[in-house]
């Protein structure tokens, strides 16, 4: 998958929808996004080029139209997405917008024992206290 991959907000949409579907055509993900946002077909096929062009689906020709698929994991996508989320952040932060995530996120009981499983193992390698670390060497207060 390619690392740099950057998806705008709106081409999540599309991309949500073609994940969903695994193989669709143009006409059908603009059916479903119109029911959800209130977008002209024209942006909807915009923003099909935008991820054609960045590698994230592929477009196949057929007759007049084009059946999409997508290039790269779902999963491998959204973990990457906040990969780089956190990476921007101040590490001091990490625990309180997780927290955030999680207290606005529908979780279902699988879920939540899985996090809380993850979360116990965490405890004993865990430091008492997570340091700054937006000015390197610098002991610094967010």
């Amino acid at each position: 998958m390619n690392s740099d991959l950057e998806i705008t907000p709106a081409e999540w949409q599309v991309m949500r929808v073609v994940w969903s579907l695994r193989q669709t055509t143009s006409s059908r993900i603009i059916e479903i996004l119109q029911q959800k946002v209130e977008w002209k077909p024209a942006t909807i096929k915009t923003l099909l080029r935008r991820l054609v062009d960045k590698e994230a689906l592929s477009a196949t020709r057929q007759g007049r139209g084009f059946i999409y698929e997508p290039l790269v994991p779902e999963q491998q996508t959204m973990d990457q997405a906040a990969d780089n989320l956190f990476n921007n952040i101040c590490e001091r932060h990490v625990g309180s917008t997780l927290e955030h995530v999680i207290n606005n996120a529908t979780l279902s009981k699988d879920d939540i024992a899985s996090l809380q499983k993850l979360l116990a193992s965490k405890v004993a390698d865990s430091p008492d206290n997570v340091k700054c670390n937006c000015i390197p060497h610098m002991q610094m207060k967010c």
